[in-house]
């Protein structure tokens, strides 16, 4: 049987982009969260390579190798990984605010308009909350700091939710997978496990593009 998780490319599969980084996995664990978090590249596996290092700082046997060569500590998880994201934040606010929207196309690969408007809509509706908001939802997350940052949202507003929404977002999603990690079951439903987080981040999104479509449907 072919599972889900084989049919995407390897660097969205979670734990084999962590065995990809081997001894290096910390650093390009960092890397990954700080690019996703605003750096111009939305399509990367945030919230479940969270949970896998979460996981796998727990010991879990299933995954022992990669485990054991990743070497992740809770506690070093718990303190890195929303640096990494409240910098790529940061960096993301600051290329909304001097660089501004004009490398997003319609017909590009990965930065889509679309993608840009959507977190633009998203970010209207909610203020500045929405930066923290923006944190659980995947594409949205890493285009809303670009999108403060190009509609001049203030500084300060912007880096205290920013913060904020980094710290929930890196320690709770860590700190679940450290905790369910600990019992066998979840070993044997990892590929479920991801689908479910999956729906749950672009659930938001979804109904975010309902809403306006059943809002534009009663208009017309």
């Amino acid at each position: 049987m072919i599972s889900t998780l084989s049919l995407m490319p390897d660097f969205m599969d979670p734990v084999k982009l962590i065995a990809y980084f081997g001894t290096w996995a910390l650093v390009g664990l960092l890397v990954v969260i700080f690019v996703e978090s605003g750096v111009l590249f939305p399509i990367l596996p945030g919230d479940t390579l969270l949970f896998v290092a979460g996981m796998l700082a727990a010991g879990t046997a299933a995954q022992a190798e990669v485990a054991a060569e990743a070497n992740f500590n809770i506690w070093l998880l718990l303190v890195t990984i929303p640096v990494a994201a409240i910098l790529g934040g940061q960096a993301g606010y600051f290329i909304g605010r001097f660089i501004g929207v004009e490398m997003f196309k319609p017909d590009a690969r990965v930065l889509k308009q679309k993608y840009l408007d959507e977190a633009h809509t998203f970010f209207e509706e909610r203020g500045p909350f929405a930066i923290l908001l923006a944190r659980f939802v995947p594409i949205v997350r890493t285009l809303a700091p670009i999108t403060a940052g190009a509609a001049r949202m203030g500084y300060g507003a912007f880096t205290l939710y920013n913060v904020i929404g980094a710290i929930v977002w890196g320690c709770g999603i860590t700190l679940l997978g450290y905790w369910l990690g600990q019992f066998p079951i979840v070993q044997k439903l990892l590929e479920p496990i991801f689908i479910l987080i999956l729906v749950a981040s672009i659930t938001p999104m979804i109904w975010e593009w309902y809403k306006r479509r059943k809002a534009a449907a009663t208009e017309g």
